[in-house]
């Protein structure tokens, strides 16, 4: 299946609500939001959300420099612990998050959408990649693992780096957790980690790959690119 057919498919699933449904609040948070006061606010609304009281959501933030661990995290991943690290109960492995870098924990019903975790994050993915492609950055998916990579060249040599970072958390069928675009974080942050317990590659940026966008600019854009895969959004409130 082609990427264009791959992407028509999951906008025919995800984009299927039913026709009352309120579109996605998307809301944005300045400065830096602490995990832990990020992961109550994201775990209530995801509940009320589940039981009807609330309407989807998609929240964008920054946190403080610190280290999330998966479901699946390994303790000799992690290599130097210089900050704090918080247990979570997403899938995947050690992940570092930091300013720069745009953290968006995406809270959808999937009831009403598509009861397809793996579908679910194909589709992140796309949004992911459609977002790259703005900046005409080829992110790409890989089939043993998770998040979006960019094929670099140097050195003589071809290498893969991360870019995204894909972990989720599905109850009552509702999401939470979601997704983190390096748009210009200190990389050096990632060596105390093994990050998503890749070993053999690296991570890159943005601005590692000499694009100084503004988080306002990859904002507007992701924006777009969400709406492309998962339908109509209006602006809300920041949550914290």
């Amino acid at each position: 299946m082609t990427a264009t057919a791959t992407r028509a498919s999951l906008q025919t699933a995800f984009r299927s609500v039913a026709p009352d449904a309120p579109p996605v609040e998307w809301r944005v948070s300045e400065g830096l939001i602490p995990y832990p006061e990020a992961l109550a606010a994201m775990e209530a609304r995801a509940a009320a959300i589940a039981e009807g009281k609330a309407a989807e959501c998609v929240w964008l933030l920054e946190h403080p420099p610190l280290y999330t661990a998966g479901t699946s995290a390994k303790p000799e991943d992690l290599v130097d612990g210089r900050f704090p690290v918080f247990e979570t109960g997403r899938g995947g492995q050690f992940t570092y998050h930091g300013p720069g870098q745009r953290v968006a924990y995406v809270m959808l019903d999937l009831k009403r959408r598509s009861p397809d975790v793996r579908r679910y994050v194909s589709a992140l993915e796309a949004w992911i990649i459609a977002t790259l492609s703005a900046f005409n950055v080829t992110g790409e998916r890989r089939e043993d693992r998770v998040g979006v990579w960019v094929r670099r060249k140097g050195g003589g040599q071809d290498r893969e780096d991360k870019i995204a970072a894909i972990g989720i958390r599905v109850r009552r069928w509702v999401t939470f957790h979601g997704i983190s675009l390096n748009v210009e974080p200190d990389l050096s942050h990632f060596g105390g980690i093994v990050p998503c317990g890749v070993r053999e590659h690296g991570v890159t940026s943005l601005a590692d790959l000499g694009l100084p966008v503004s988080m306002a600019e990859v904002d507007a854009v992701m924006r777009v690119a969400f709406e492309e895969v998962f339908g109509p959004t209006v602006p809300g409130a920041p949550m914290a």
